[in-house]
């Protein structure tokens, strides 16, 4: 007699379920409502890049059209086949990573070996148009060319009935180009297909953005453009300044000066004046040798660096130190309502922390503020006008801010210690300061100590209270860059890339590498070194 071997019946189920999750899936994402609502949704993406690559190829931006396209198509490929559904998920994350967190960080690093400023800020083609425009003069006894302004999705055009009949258009920026097929009164195009002709009321209303375009006459600039003081006539306008792309010269045609192009990223005279606006040109680590060479920068990046260092210190050390105490003398069961004083405790957390700056700065105000007037008795303290104060209030102020933070992290971890590890210290005859030093304390550095090393990082990176409180100030008129006796790192890069007549985004990134790396090796100095509490456990 023979027996048939038992079938292990788990795989069986497992495949069962397999495959019942996969249609469940494939139900899900069936039906015309859920079709309707993929298309609907594929189509404004679908939409929305469309109208990117045209604006990227005619900027001749190929390679991010190129990527624009390769993800436009694979987008609709990941949502239009069946299955693959984690892609479907892990799509718009990874897409909105690439493009707000990896591209940002790439762009800002290539920045830092650029000359990017202001005054740097484009190409050398736009460079020398703006140079030409800016020198413009209009040529006496220029005939006048009759015009009608058109428009064509939002862009402005001039169409140019020349003296000689011939019917031509262009934009600002945009050489003449012949037209044949334009509608003419009276000898004078006042059409194009494809084109709105403005009227009267709408040349009024657009009055400052027509008289500022230019429309060259030919592919040479130094042909002269045409611009137009009413709308309907246009004349002609050539500047004093001669461009030589051969040469890569510009000379000024009233005093004779030429400007060379000496690869510093603008036209340079043998005097060393320069022309700008320049463009933006590679400069390799000529930022960072800057930062770290010029006197002028040198000396208040490493104090402003000092002050950082000790601001995020000192921030950390007292909001904690204040957050313990706190937690251990509303932690003793003897104290009453100690629910009601720890509500009262963690209130400055539970308001913004910008809005709580900007009320600290009006309380702290030399002249009207509420701790000079009534506090101290019309007292004119200059709390956020002098350097060892303002730095003063800047630590005051943000523990203030923070201690209620470090109030309810210590609060958890002391609460989580064994009563047994107390209790047995003070059997074997240990003081409270010495339970809370060789027991307490390192439990609770065990819990707390990334939390501190976080801390820190955000500190050394806190830009809103520096900015809403003092704006970095008191400034230092010495120091070759914008910068304030309270600024710290991150403030500073703020001000150099966006504050003031001279923006420098190449030396701000550069800036804004060193920070990073600054606070990568404390990240990892640190946390290597909180693994020996580890052991602890």
């Amino acid at each position: 007699m023979t027996t048939s071997p038992q079938t292990d019946p788990g795989p069986l189920r497992q495949s069962a379920r397999s495959k019942r999750a996969t249609r469940i899936a494939d139900a899900a994402s069936g039906g015309w409502k859920v079709v309707a609502a993929k298309i609907l949704g594929l189509g404004v993406v679908d939409a929305i890049a469309i109208y990117a690559l045209f604006v990227l190829v005619r900027s001749e931006s190929w390679l991010v059209a190129g990527l624009v396209a390769a993800v436009t198509l694979l987008v609709n490929w990941i949502y239009f086949s069946r299955g693959k559904l984690p892609a479907k998920y892990l799509a718009p994350g990874l897409i909105f990573l690439a493009i707000f967190q990896i591209f940002v960080l790439l762009y800002s690093g290539y920045i830092a070996f650029t000359n990017y400023g202001t005054g740097h800020n484009s190409t050398k083609e736009d460079a020398v148009n703006a140079l030409l425009l800016s020198s413009q003069n209009r040529v006496e006894d220029s005939p006048s060319y009759k015009l009608t302004v058109l428009e064509q999705l939002g862009e402005i055009s001039f169409l140019v009935t020349e003296p000689d009949g011939s019917v031509s258009i262009g934009g600002n920026e945009r050489p003449l180009e012949d037209v044949r097929n334009a509608q003419l009164e009276g000898g004078v195009a006042v059409g194009l297909n494809g084109y709105t002709s403005l009227g009267f009321q709408d040349i009024i209303a657009k009055q400052t953005e027509i008289a500022a375009i230019s429309v060259p006459l030919t592919d040479d600039p130094n042909d002269g453009m045409l611009r137009t003081p009413d709308g309907s006539s246009a004349f002609l306008y050539t500047s004093s300044l001669e461009y030589d792309e051969a040469a890569g010269t510009m000379r000024d045609t009233n005093s004779g000066t030429v400007y060379s192009d000496i690869g510093t990223g603008a036209f340079t005279s043998d005097a060393g004046q320069e022309l700008l606006p320049g463009w933006k040109i590679d400069v390799g680590f000529d930022n960072f040798i800057r930062a770290f060479s010029e006197e002028s920068i040198r000396g208040p990046l490493i104090s402003v660096t000092v002050w950082t260092f000790a601001f995020a210190f000192l921030s950390v050390f007292t909001t904690f130190a204040l957050g313990l105490f706190l937690a251990i003398v509303f932690n003793d069961k003897r104290m009453k309502s100690r629910k009601y004083y720890r509500i009262i405790m963690i209130l400055p957390y539970a308001f913004p922390g910008f809005l709580s700056a900007l009320v600290w700065a009006g309380m702290m105000n030399q002249e009207f503020g509420f701790i000079n007037t009534v506090l101290l008795g019309g007292a004119e303290v200059p709390w956020l006008t002098n350097e060892w104060l303002a730095k003063g209030s800047v630590l005051f102020v943000n523990l203030w801010l923070g201690f209620p933070y470090m109030f309810l992290v210590t609060t958890g971890a002391l609460q989580a210690i064994p009563e047994e590890l107390t209790e047995a210290a003070t059997v074997d005859g240990a003081k409270p300061w010495a339970i809370f030093r060789f027991v307490k304390l390192p439990l609770l550095l065990v819990s707390v100590a990334p939390l501190l090393i976080s801390s820190f990082a955000f500190n050394f990176n806190n830009f809103n209270l520096i900015y809403m409180l003092t704006n970095g100030g008191p400034r230092d008129v010495s120091a070759g860059v914008n910068v304030g006796a309270t600024d710290i790192l991150i403030s500073m890069v703020y001000k150099v890339a966006f504050v003031g007549a001279n923006r420098d985004y190449g030396l701000a990134s550069a800036f804004a590498i060193i920070i990073f790396i600054l606070v990568a090796g404390i990240s990892i100095i640190s946390f290597r070194r909180t693994k020996s509490l580890e052991e602890l456990n």
